[in-house]
């Protein structure tokens, strides 16, 4: 019998009935900003659809030229509910969604599993968002692929990038980096805030700090992964909160950004 870990925050961050599920990413993706890249690796925010949606279905429209070689999603997200120690697998067979179900990449699971800074952590990943909402918008754009999702605690940025050279792959490998930007600062201060960051991340500076970015860290390991193999930073689009759905007064910012290599 496979251990299936099963949608926490469906019918809360994104909707519970796949028809309704598929026709609202179907509406965002159709709506994102067409662009030519080939990315290797993507950065898009995990809030409820209605607040980051828009902002993420521009990185994973983004992925046109490249979805039909896509074998295997690195997925890399921040822990919000339970404090782990490095880099945290599910230890599980395959993620549920309304959409369907996605098979664990076992064999690259055990590629890393050696490394001190990986652990099996279900619980980690029991109701974790960062990484579920990004999967019905790969279910959405890519098919028969398996899904290798990674939990992110306090851990360095070398701790990262070293999972990610073990898992860097080629074109049948994507790497999706799950974060926001600044939390709960009023509009006009949280716009500077996030502007800073966003030229930070196209600048490839080595730490985004987490009151950056919840996903500070992991982002960070992207960026030292991604000046060693040459990729190029796009940024698709940065709002927040308070330009999708949210009032003004406390806003949280995301943006999408696309790498890419030479070959983009």
């Amino acid at each position: 019998m496979q251990n299936i870990r099963l949608p926490a925050v469906a019918g809360m961050f994104y909707p519970a009935e796949p028809d309704v599920l598929a026709r609202e990413v179907g509406a965002l993706l159709t709506a994102a900003k067409p662009c030519e890249y080939r990315p290797k690796a993507l950065i898009v925010p995990h809030a409820g659809y209605v607040y980051s949606g828009p902002v993420a279905a521009s990185g994973y429209a983004a992925l046109k030229k490249v979805a039909a070689h896509v074998r295997r999603v690195v997925l890399l997200g921040p822990t919000h509910r339970v404090a782990v120690s490095g880099l945290a697998l599910p230890g599980s067979d395959a993620f549920a969604t309304p959409l369907g179900t996605i098979p664990v990449d076992q064999e690259a699971a055990q590629s890393i599993s050696h490394l001190p800074q990986v652990s099996v952590s279900p619980q980690a990943h029991a109701l974790e968002h960062s990484l579920e909402v990004q999967l019905p918008f790969l279910q959405a754009v890519l098919s028969g692929f398996k899904l290798l999702p990674l939990a992110v605690g306090m851990t360095s940025p070398e701790a990262v990038a070293e999972v990610l050279e073990l898992l860097w792959g080629g074109d049948e490998t994507l790497i999706v980096i799950s974060s926001d930007l600044s939390h709960y600062l009023p509009y006009e201060i949280a716009q500077r805030a996030d502007a800073v960051t966003v030229q930070s991340i196209l600048g490839m500076e080595s730490l985004i700090a987490h009151e950056q970015a919840c996903g500070g860290t992991p982002i960070s390991g992207l960026l030292e992964a991604a000046r060693h193999h040459h990729l190029t930073p796009h940024l698709l689009d940065s709002r927040n909160s308070g330009d999708t759905a949210g009032k003004r007064d406390s806003v949280v910012g995301y943006a999408s950004f696309a790498f890419t290599g030479s070959h983009a």
